[in-house]
């Protein structure tokens, strides 16, 4: 859908405000129960909206599975969580097949994984078979058991956490594992203003979220985020950070693989429900920018010697963000620094991530 311009232009395709109000309100009901957390928060529903999947890392006690239940509980829809242990098989999480003795016959039992909503706490606690195990699922939404496939409901969507910190009685993702997660947020802990509102907040009596979407909203929602304007430019921004990945990797490079395509479609894609959530019917070269870690990221394969000096995949990305200068498709359009600070005129330094809301660059002026 459309709306006017306030300067006139009806040709700016905006993210319906019905459609804005509702995200607001459930994004600001996630809020109401997790303290700080914004950037968690806006990528778990950017993820949603783009029909993705989302690895939460992050220390015990920062509020990661709380947030997936929160969410859950917004959007509607039936949530499971599974929590991950080493005695883990796979049809604990996928289903199996029951022999009925008064009827002679076996019967398909759906395993939890069969959920709107599916938390998969401390997934690095599992072996690797089980972890294989949500790959079907993640990739092709179903389950396969016994020769008997089964739909998952829509939407759908698998949030797993991991704890950084532990070496003992853990089993790292494989590549192919992390590059099923759309994206991968690390989580911080909280500030110490943050801890004492959590201390306020969740003590006595724990604040719980109502339920403000329906999974049939939310799919309306994934349609909408589908339809996001993406420019030309834009697009191209997204291939040539990805592509700069490849170009990096190599004998004697930090980078053993850059990343595939998928990262340059999981990017567009993010951007698409990044931009929606923000209240724009457009994509910016700054929504690119800002989910480039959370996508790339951890789909980046490192080398033993990177590994040695102990070089992380976002070091790679912030180099990428650096090098790659941003398309300038609207007017009003500030650049964007490597450490995400705004460049350019005053005004466009203080309204920083919000001038798209407002009176950001239309799509013919993008055109």
């Amino acid at each position: 859908m459309t709306t006017a311009d306030p300067r006139g232009d009806s040709a700016n395709p905006r993210g319906d405000t019905t459609d804005g109000k509702l995200l607001e309100e459930a994004l600001f009901e996630v809020k109401r129960v997790i303290v700080g957390q914004d950037r968690m928060v806006e990528r778990m529903f950017t993820a949603v909206l783009a029909r993705g999947h989302c690895l939460l890392q992050g220390v015990p006690g920062v509020a990661k599975t709380l947030a997936a239940k929160t969410l859950a509980q917004v959007a509607g829809g039936r949530f499971a969580r599974l929590q991950f242990t080493p005695d883990l098989v796979p049809s604990d999480i996928t289903g199996t097949r029951i022999y009925r003795p008064s009827q002679e016959t076996f019967s398909v039992e759906p395993g939890p994984v069969v959920a709107n909503f599916v938390l998969a706490d401390e997934i690095n606690r599992a072996p690797a078979k089980v972890q294989s195990a949500l790959l079907e699922v993640m990739g092709e939404h179903q389950v396969s058991i016994g020769g008997t496939t089964i739909p998952v409901p829509q939407p759908f969507l698998v949030l797993a956490t991991q704890n950084p910190i532990e070496s003992e009685g853990v089993y790292q993702l494989p590549e192919a594992q992390r590059d099923r997660f759309l994206l991968k947020v690390d989580v911080a802990v909280p500030s110490e203003s943050e801890e004492l509102a959590i201390l306020y907040r969740m003590s006595v009596d724990p604040p719980r979220a109502r339920p403000v979407l329906t999974p049939e909203r939310l799919i309306a929602l994934q349609r909408t985020a589908d339809e996001v304007f993406v420019h030309h430019a834009v697009a191209e921004y997204a291939v040539r950070l990805v592509v700069s990945t490849r170009e990096l990797a190599g004998p004697g490079s930090r980078l053993a693989h850059g990343a595939g395509p998928r990262a340059t479609l999981g990017l567009v894609a993010a951007a698409r429900a990044l931009a929606l959530l923000r209240g724009r019917g457009y994509v910016l070269p700054e929504d690119v920018h800002d989910l480039a870690h959370e996508v790339v990221a951890h789909r980046l394969v490192l080398s033993f010697d990177a590994l040695a000096d102990g070089i992380t995949g976002a070091e790679i990305v912030d180099e990428v963000l650096a090098a790659v200068e941003q398309p300038r498709i609207t007017p009003r359009q500030a650049a964007t620094r490597a450490d995400g600070r705004m460049e350019g005129r005053p005004e466009a330094r203080a309204e920083g991530r919000t001038e798209g809301r407002a009176e950001g660059g239309t799509e013919g002026e993008a055109a």
